[in-house]
């Protein structure tokens, strides 16, 4: 049985890698985005502490590649290897009641707590295939959860009966990186594949047919690595491909990109809206990059994670401007949106072990609460382990 824990050990078929970007380009590449003011020195205002652990005696079979929390902030989905969505009730499971107030960095470490799987969650339903994406319906009262998958099928579960509902396999076979649902009109949904194609889709036409067929790169076919809808209102769709670039349409004429964004290095893996203007991407040149979607300029660049070839997740914490990835070197990182580099970093490594060269961060995911002077942190690795990071304001001197 092959180690799914080691990087190195991963199977390599360019349709079938696991957490993996298909690289097309070369990496010799001259980083050319904007630097920050190399005086800029980030200030820590936040203290994390680690909370729960979530691990399986067979981890390393079971990577973690998605993690979603619904739009209630209750409940918490992943998914990945395993071939399982596994739902999690954050008070139940993720939520630590003694870290409720403030305590030290090192106090809250010493109350962690350990939980298996199978334990923790409130159930999970098997699935097909190894999932690549999960995203909660919006307006379903959290009861409908979409999948995308490695064997190119999208598909959406009734979580109340635990059965599937809904199934469009429009890629050919080729693996859906990334699916998401519009906000505006909570029914139409999209994927993006290795196919090279972003589809965009309705169910309640007849048979749940393709309304849109976007092939961003019209030379070249080039992989579709994430795609998401503005959720702020605005009729945007965005499309990072494995050709550096993000493309962003209209969705009521999708003919030609209203922008087009340019800088990143290598495949673009993720775009997060941190408002209606406003976006974070992701790359496996290594960097994070803030635009503006309004002109297309390029705002910030974030460096210090470690991620040349797989996905390591990208999440923002919109009501507190912080952003956080995984990295290849088995950390998870947070980024203030105001300083190119991290605000903290923390190990990933199993209880007793020093290294951290072992495995990575797949995952991570924030809890989009309204407080400003707490927030919620889940990482997921290709161990199959979830951390909870919780985490709290400084109190000014």
């Amino acid at each position: 049985m092959k180690n799914y824990s080691s990087p190195l050990q991963i199977p390599t078929h360019p349709n079938r890698t696991l957490i993996s970007v298909e690289e097309k380009e070369e990496e010799n590449n001259p980083q050319t985005a904007h630097d920050n003011d190399p005086e800029e020195k980030p200030r820590p205002d936040w203290d994390f502490s680690l909370s729960t652990v979530i691990s399986s005696p067979n981890s390393v079979t079971d990577a973690i590649g998605v993690i979603e929390f619904d739009q209630s902030e209750n409940l918490l989905a992943t998914g990945g290897i395993a071939r399982k969505i596994r739902i999690y009730s954050v008070q139940k499971s993720l939520t630590s009641p003694e870290n409720g107030g403030a305590t030290s960095t090192a106090a809250a470490e010493n109350r962690v707590t350990f939980l298996d799987h199978a334990a923790a969650c409130e159930y999970y339903i098997c699935t097909p295939a190894k999932l690549s994406s999960l995203k909660w319906k919006p307006g379903s009262g959290s009861r409908v959860i979409g999948s995308g998958d490695y064997d190119g099928v999208v598909m959406e579960y009734d979580l109340e009966k635990q059965v599937p509902i809904f199934e469009r396999d429009e890629h050919g076979g080729r693996r859906v990186c990334s699916m998401d649902y519009s906000n505006s009109d909570p029914v139409i949904g999209a994927s993006g594949s290795d196919d090279g194609t972003m589809q965009m889709w309705d169910p309640r036409c007849e048979g749940g047919d393709s309304i849109a067929s976007i092939q961003p790169n019209r030379v070249v076919s080039s992989p579709v690595c994430c795609v998401e809808f503005n959720p702020f209102g605005q009729p945007i769709i965005a499309v990072g491909c494995a050709d550096k670039k993000i493309y962003g349409y209209d969705v009521r004429r999708m003919v030609d990109p209203v922008f087009i964004l340019e800088a990143h290095q290598k495949s673009v893996t993720y775009t997060r809206f941190l408002d209606s203007q406003t976006m974070v991407s992701s790359s496996v040149d290594g960097c994070l990059m803030m635009w503006n979607t309004q002109d297309q300029s390029l705002i910030r660049t974030y460096r210090g994670h470690v991620n040349n070839r797989r996905f390591v997740g990208l999440s923002v914490w919109r009501n507190g401007g912080l952003l956080s990835c995984g990295s290849e070197n088995n950390r998870v990182f947070v980024y203030d949106k105001r300083w190119g580099n991290p605000i903290w970093v923390r190990g990933f490594e199993p209880l007793g072990q020093t290294s951290c060269d072992r495995g990575f961060v797949s995952g991570v995911c924030w809890r989009q609460t309204e407080e400003e002077e707490r927030c919620t942190l889940v990482a997921g690795s290709s161990d199959g382990v979830l951390q909870v990071f919780e985490g709290q304001r400084k109190v000014p001197m």
